[in-house]
């Protein structure tokens, strides 16, 4: 097991999931990495009116490290990935209004000029603050990658944008420092790429963004299970159990999550389907993860401990 710092450099970037891309590190089941992220519009800096564009942007997609080549990696396999530490950077954003997604229509925000919430980050007390007409807001951070994920298939550039079968662009407020997320390997060596940070968001992820920022540090570590089989990403945090579902119709991601929290509930407690139905109905939380990325987002939530 070794230790591995992924240096902020245009190399180490990518804006879109392919195993066409040349990795920037080669790593083996069980090594920690190190490394620090752009915001999820390419930039830096030590504040919102400090913030540069310090590489070139590569396509319309996040600004993800990697590709990350895992050796052990085979298609079929799970993907561990334990986050040890997420530590934002010292601003962030967030906008509304303006732009035409389906949200903003129906809500009938197309008319609004599209404002940026500036934010200033804490990372020692971990909260934020902005000013909305000389008010000002301060929330408590949640820190945690939005997007984290593989190219689904061999070949091809895949967008950063949906989240997948096997990752990608999630963006579940849940999965903070402390958390495992297993995701199902869907080629060969991994192709692992990770980033967007976010330092607080709301379920749904309502305007199209969470407060957006730059990661001063982000440490996971990463191990292949080959006997590890599953369908969709999971997650063990720090509160509880999460199986996710992602799908356009809001149901169909539900039903996704759903079927998958029945199995875990199964391998947790030996349960068949029916009964962890019968029982989830007391103890499984459904929430929607995101609803602004076209594909949409539905988590099943069991909290660690409901069962005495």
């Amino acid at each position: 097991m070794a230790m591995h710092s992924i240096p902020l450099s245009e190399e180490a970037l990518v804006g879109s999931f392919s195993t066409d891309i040349k990795p920037c590190i080669s790593i083996h089941s069980g090594d920690t990495l190190r490394l620090e992220t752009l915001d999820g519009g390419w930039g830096k800096g030590s504040s919102y009116e400090e913030r540069i564009k310090p590489f070139a942007r590569k396509g319309k997609g996040h600004p993800l490290a990697g590709a990350i080549f895992i050796e052990e990696a085979r298609k079929g396999m799970t993907l561990k990935i334990h986050f040890n530490d997420i530590k934002p950077g010292r601003y962030g954003f967030t906008a509304a209004g303006g732009y035409p997604n389906w949200q903003n229509q129906k809500l009938s925000l197309l008319n609004d000029k599209e404002i940026i919430l500036e934010w200033t980050l804490d990372n020692q007390t971990m909260t934020g603050a902005c000013i909305i007409n000389e008010r000002k807001f301060v929330v408590s951070l949640n820190p945690f990658l939005g997007n984290i994920g593989m190219p689904p298939e061999v070949g091809g550039e895949h967008s950063t944008w949906p989240p997948r079968f096997c990752g990608g662009n999630i963006d579940c407020k849940e999965l903070v420092k402390g958390s495992t997320l297993y995701l199902p390997v869907s080629v060969d060596g991994a192709y692992l790429a990770l980033g967007d940070g976010h330092a607080a968001q709301g379920d749904g992820e309502v305007s199209c963004q969470a407060i957006e920022c730059p990661m001063e540090l982000v440490d996971v570590t990463i191990e292949v299970l080959p006997d590890t089989v599953i369908s969709l990403p999971r997650a063990n945090t720090p509160t509880g159990w999460i199986t996710f579902g992602f799908h356009e119709d809001l149901n169909e991601a539900t039903v996704q999550a759903l079927d998958q929290m029945l199995e875990l509930l199964g391998e947790l407690y030996g349960l068949r389907r029916v009964e962890a139905m019968a029982l989830g109905s007391s103890i499984i939380d459904l929430r929607i993860t995101q609803i602004v990325n076209g594909v949409k987002g539905v988590h099943a939530f069991l909290p660690h401990g409901i069962l005495l």
